[in-house]
């Protein structure tokens, strides 16, 4: 039996997106019930010199909606990263949510060969597409996603591996 690249893309990341988001709603429960300025927990880091929070879920959503794209080989939508609080960064997960799930599987399915080039951090990256989801795009997007679980369980709110993995 294989996998096709729809599936190995598609609702992996449509399941992880509805999971955070599911965490930010307890999370903003957790602050008002806390009384914690919610500003307080958007701006939290593991470490110093890590990203905070919001960062942290604007890149997830970010590697999500690109993958996609760059395997549909359609133009990535830009998001700009203006959030400031938990209702905008829900919003911006279903943003990303219904871009992703706008995609059939034989829109993706195919792409295994396909040259996917983007620039990182200043520098030019091209990958064949599978290469690209397998190696690239999926571990980025679990980097920033766990990240994001994690600063919010480190900031006491009561979550689990439930929560994170969800239904899958």
């Amino acid at each position: 039996m294989t996998i096709s690249m729809y599936q190995a893309s598609v609702p992996r990341f449509a399941n992880m997106l509805r999971n955070l988001d599911a965490i930010l709603g307890k999370a903003q429960a957790h602050a008002v019930a806390k009384k914690i300025d919610p500003a307080v927990l958007l701006a939290a880091r593991l470490f110093p010199d890590m990203l905070p929070l919001v960062k942290q879920v604007q890149i997830a959503t970010d590697h999500a909606k690109g993958a996609v794209a760059r395997l549909a080989g359609v133009e990535v939508p830009k998001f700009d990263d203006t959030e400031q609080s938990f209702e905008q960064l829900q919003a911006r997960l279903a943003r990303t949510l219904a871009f992703v799930n706008s995609f059939s599987a034989g829109q993706i399915d195919g792409s295994e060969e396909r040259e996917i080039s983007l620039k990182v951090g200043g520098h030019d990256m091209t990958f064949k597409g599978m290469p690209y989801l397998l190696g690239f795009a999926i571990p980025n997007f679990y980097f920033h996603l766990v990240t994001a679980y994690n600063i919010l369980r480190h900031n006491g709110l009561e979550i689990g591996k439930r929560d994170y993995i969800g239904n899958p």
